[in-house]
């Protein structure tokens, strides 16, 4: 008994220094599937993959079946920054052909790099929209200067502090390095298959999605393994997180995935990855713990948590402020996601709002009656929104039969105001 009791001061002291965080999303544009400018959910994408934010807050996305780069304002002001039709030709704004570009990125001076996909070759686009041919040319295997080299279907970007650009060469299986001058390399991988190792001697299948840390170690999403590899910059490659394809959290080779394609790094080393046929943005700790952080089955819903759906995200962004951009692909939408964080705010003794039994077993009571039209959120420890149970005025005894022994939180939610208090299943 004496333990189980440690154990539950334990838990109740790291809900009460540890603050939790639930996820948010909402629509940020688009629409209905087509091709216009405009404020919000007036403006229309046809398939958007890649997008990255600049310092402002601006975000650029790749307009895939439009063969355009759109420019989003923090205000949800949606222009076309380069592209028209396509094809392939360099030059001013719309004067500028892509063909089917996939991913972008950025360097601090805010000139943008395009993974013209079909076109074989890495544009790139100053801020006022002049668009040229960083490299490549046809579609092959060759490492030169500019147009002398060759690529063959590029597909994910990064760009470290020394304008270093790195590319996933996803048909050739191979992470290729870019100087600011032009000169093309290859840093890691050679035939398709899995190997870690240094160099060439490492092996990738169909590399797609890539970030970079501020240490200059390379994440790339290695497409048809299911795996997050890390590159460090003497080309070293090791395996993060995944296994064979599927769905599953968990730490390093525990954890499935299916399908892959965006990836994105914050500020504390946390990568999220737009996990494509498992319509989820996962993320992963430094250490590989994978988690799913928000999305459930195929479908459109904003909201917390798993009860937000998408529909094959395929892009992934974080901003300056910690929120979160993905192309909600085959939604034509770019989503946001914004942390809320939720910590303890009152205990049962001092708040109007009463839990109990606290802990609880299989049932627990929510006496919320002192507020006028509240409603209820369960979470984890973890932020995931588990439940919102209705609230019939203001009371409901919950079934928490389901649930793992642990911490949790309820959240009450009323027009005088939102209060959490811990909840422990024993």
């Amino acid at each position: 008994m004496k333990a189980i009791f440690t154990q539950l001061m334990i838990g109740l002291t790291v809900l009460l220094n540890y603050p939790l965080q639930a996820q948010t999303v909402t629509t940020f544009a688009g629409s209905t599937q087509g091709y216009a400018d405009g404020l919000g959910t007036a403006a229309q994408f046809n398939l958007p993959q890649g997008l990255c934010n600049d310092a402002s807050g601006n975000l650029y996305v790749v307009d895939y079946v439009n063969n355009r780069i759109r420019k989003i304002t923090p205000q949800g002001q949606v222009t076309t920054l380069a592209g028209s039709t396509k094809g392939y030709a360099d030059g001013l704004g719309t004067a500028a052909k892509f063909y089917y570009p996939r991913h972008i990125t950025i360097d601090p001076s805010g000139n943008l790099y395009v993974a013209d996909e079909s076109n074989h070759r890495i544009r790139k686009i100053t801020p006022q929209g002049q668009v040229t041919t960083l490299a490549g040319s046809t579609k092959g295997y060759a490492d030169g200067v500019g147009t002398a080299a060759q690529f063959n279907n590029p597909n994910g970007l990064a760009i470290d502090p020394s304008g270093n650009l790195y590319v996933a060469d996803t048909y050739n299986h191979r992470i290729r390095k870019i100087t600011p001058e032009g000169q093309v390399t290859t840093l890691a991988g050679s035939t398709q298959d899995y190997a870690d190792g240094i160099g060439i001697a490492a092996k990738f299948n169909k590399p797609f999605g890539m970030c970079i840390d501020t240490l200059g170690n390379l994440f790339v999403i290695d497409g048809a393994n299911y795996l997050i590899r890390k590159i460090t910059p003497q080309g070293q490659v090791t395996t993060l997180a995944g296994s064979t394809k599927g769905y599953a959290d968990g730490l390093g080779t525990t954890a499935k995935f299916d399908s892959t394609t965006g990836l994105a790094i914050d500020t504390s080393g946390n990568l999220y990855l737009a996990d494509d046929n498992n319509n989820r943005i996962r993320k992963i700790t430094p250490q590989g713990q994978v988690s799913t952080l928000t999305g459930s089955t195929q479908g459109y819903a904003d909201g917390q948590g798993t009860a937000a759906q998408f529909f094959s995200p395929s892009g992934v962004s974080v901003d300056n402020l910690g929120n979160i951009y993905v192309t909600d692909t085959y939604n034509n939408r770019i989503r946001k996601i914004t942390i809320q964080t939720l910590g303890i705010s009152e205990t049962n003794k001092t708040s109007k709002v009463k839990i109990y039994p606290n802990p609880a077993g299989d049932f627990v009571t929510i006496d919320a009656s002192p507020f006028k039209n509240a409603s209820a959120r369960l979470y984890d420890t973890s932020g995931k929104l588990i439940k919102s149970p209705p609230l019939k005025n203001g009371k409901n005894t919950l079934n928490v039969s389901e649930l793992p022994k642990g911490n949790y939180i309820i959240e009450i939610l009323s027009p005088e105001g939102n209060t959490s208090q811990k909840l422990i299943r024993k």
